[in-house]
Order: structure tokens, then C-alpha cells, then sequence
């Protein structure tokens, strides 16, 4: 019997999960609350929140499983990529927790875990895991990439954005329309009651799978600015069906190289997975397309979408049946790919 700590603190939320043989018996998150008044993450907050909050979240995981500390097997960390001062309270745990225990350290890639958070399993009986190879997906505020993923340790990001992430350009337009952060889940919201076709926005034009939203942040900023000279009240009238079409535009986007990529490459099994995966328009879409072109999908449950470290835990869990551990003096980075 495998049972995995998993630990994962790369951006804002600090969160501790338990896993035995692939079965999830545990997932506590911490958010941090402080970041909403600047309208985004100040990394040197984050870290101080990691430090209070990284003991309690641990000790909650493990209550929630009823597992022993030493009953764990060995502890999967994050390791990036990040912010560096989040991700060194999650490493330096994580080290403290394998010595007083002498257990093995486990090292995880952040993308690589949202990717593998469709292998969680709720139960012993569940079978709801993709089969490789298998497109994902992976959608949040750092990342859009289109992943091939061969295996559980082998995968190959075929297309990703050269500018701004889908999760930026939510965020960013929202913070101009004055929502708040993060922006994603408000616009989301209120799209619901808009008008996705009452305003077109320009979609860009690149070559591959690549994607880019630099163009479409800036062209609905200056689309707003003209609209407020003319009406002040411009945003406060219109707000939902510019969420409507906003959203609409960014999923027409991601999905139009995903399809382009299954088609090309044969593939038919498709995931969703990051911080995005959550927006309701993202997961309408993959039903559509399901429906349409006969794709197997598979959508993250709501729990595993955002950082967790339920994900680390899985992630670390098939490292551990191939024997990767980490080494003692191990220390995290802040940019890596897959």
C-alpha cells in the first residue's frame, strides 16, 4: 500500500492532500484573501501566507484521511514551476517532513500535475481516466498549451501561447471593466446572463497550434476606451453581454487549434485541465464538440481544477512506482516547461 503526502504551494493557495494507491483520501486548500485589493499575487504575501498556513493545511490533510504521519510512504512537493519564495515554504517542508520521517522526497512538474489530475481517483471502482495518447488542454492564468501526452511521464506541449495566457486576458479585461480579482470566474458569471454575439472582437491570426491573446486584450481596451468617450456609462450597461462575447471569443480561440490538433494527429481522447477548466463556457464547449465530432472527453472535477495538491499527490504517486525520488539538496524553480 502506496500513500502519498502531496504538498503544493507555487502561486497562492496553500494546499495538502493524501492519496493511497491512487485514491484520493484527502485535499485541503488554503486561498489567500490578501491578494483581492491589488488586483492580483504579490509574491512576497504569498510566501508569508505559505509559512502560516503550510503546518495546519498538513495536519488537516492527514486528519481528513485518518492516516498517521507515519504511515506515509513518501511526500510529492512542487517544485515549479512558480514563485520562488511560494515554492521554497512547500519545498523546505516538504525536506523537514522526509527527514524527521525518513521517507523519500518526491518532485513534481506544476503542468505536468494539472495534466495528470484526471488519473485522481474518487474510489477504487472509478474508471473514468483517459487512455493514451490523449490531447490536453491545459488552460490557466501562466498557461495555454496544447499537450500530447503519451504517458504518465511522457509528454510533449505541441502548441502554447506566445504572449499572454487565456487566464491573463480574463483577468486583465475584467480588471478593466472593474470586476475585481481574479476576473475569470466573474466574467464567467455574468456571461451567463449576456449576449455572446452582440459584440465581435478580432481573433489572431497564428501559424500552428500556438496561441496568443496580447492582440485581443489590447483591442477590447481600446474598444472601451472609444465606447466610454462616447457613453461614461458604457460598461455598466453593456457588462454582461461583453462578458458573454469576451468569453465566447477566448473559447473560439482555444478550441478552434485544439480541433485543428485532433484532427491532424488522429486523436480523438481530449482533456481540459488548469484553472480555466473551470469557466462553464470552456467545459459547454468540449460537450459540443463531444457531440459534434465524436471526441472521448474528459473534464476535471471543480475541486481539481484550480492548484491543488491532490494533483501533486497523483503525480508523485506513479513517480514513486518508477522509483524517481529527489535528492535532499533539492531546490525549486521558477520557469521550467513539461
Amino acid at each position: 500500500m502506496v500513500t502519498i503526502l502531496g504538498i503544493e504551494s507555487s502561486c497562492d493557495d496553500t494546499s495538502a492532500a493524501v492519496i493511497r494507491d491512487g485514491v484520493i483520501c484527502s485535499n485541503v486548500i488554503a486561498g489567500q484573501a490578501v491578494h483581492e485589493r491589488y488586483g492580483g499575487v504579490v509574491p512576497e504575501l504569498a510566501s508569508r501566507a505559505h509559512q502560516q498556513n503550510i503546518i495546519p493545511v498538513v495536519h488537516d490533510a492527514l486528519k481528513q484521511a485518518g492516516i498517521a504521519r507515519e504511515e506515509v510512504t513518501a511526500v510529492a512537493f512542487t517544485r515549479g514551476p512558480g514563485l520562488l519564495g511560494s515554492l521554497l515554504v512547500g519545498t523546505s517542508f516538504a525536506k523537514g517532513f522526509s527527514s524527521a520521517l525518513n521517507i523519500p522526497m518526491v518532485e513534481v512538474n506544476h503542468l505536468q500535475a494539472h495534466v495528470l489530475a484526471h488519473f485522481i481517483k474518487e474510489d477504487e471502482q472509478d474508471t473514468h481516466q483517459p487512455e493514451f495518447p490523449f490531447l490536453c488542454l491545459l488552460v490557466s492564468g501562466g498557461n495555454s498549451q496544447i499537450i500530447l501526452v503519451k504517458s504518465f511521464d511522457e509528454m510533449e506541449i505541441i502548441g502554447k501561447t506566445i504572449d499572454d495566457a487565456a487566464g491573463e486576458a480574463f483577468d486583465k479585461c475584467a480588471k478593466v471593466m472593474g470586476l475585481g480579482y481574479p476576473g475569470g470566474p466573474v466574467v464567467d458569471r455574468l456571461a451567463k446572463q449576456g449576449d455572446p454575439e452582440r459584440f465581435i472582437f478580432n481573433k489572431p491570426r497564428i501559424e500552428g497550434y500556438d496561441y496568443s491573446f496580447s492582440g485581443l486584450k489590447t483591442s477590447f481596451l481600446y474598444f472601451l476606451r472609444d465606447e466610454l468617450k462616447k457613453d461614461p456609462d458604457f460598461i455598466e450597461k453593456n457588462k454582461n453581454d461583453l462578458c458573454a462575447s469576451l468569453q465566447k471569443t477566448i473559447i473560439d480561440i482555444l478550441m478552434e487549434k485544439l480541433y485543428q490538433a485532433s484532427v491532424n494527429l488522429d486523436i480523438d481522447e481530449v482533456a481540459v485541465a488548469g484553472g480555466v477548466s473551470a469557466n462553464s463556457g470552456l467545459r459547454n464547449a468540449f460537450e459540443a464538440y463531444s457531440h459534434q465530432y465524436g471526441w472521448k472527453i474528459h473534464i476535471p472535477r471543480f475541486a481539481y481544477t484550480t492548484d491543488n495538491a491532490a494533483m501533486v499527490a497523483i503525480s508523485g504517486y506513479y513517480k514513486y512506482l518508477n522509483g524517481e525520488f529527489a535528492a535532499p539538496d533539492v531546490a525549486p524553480y521558477a520557469r521550467v516547461s513539461i
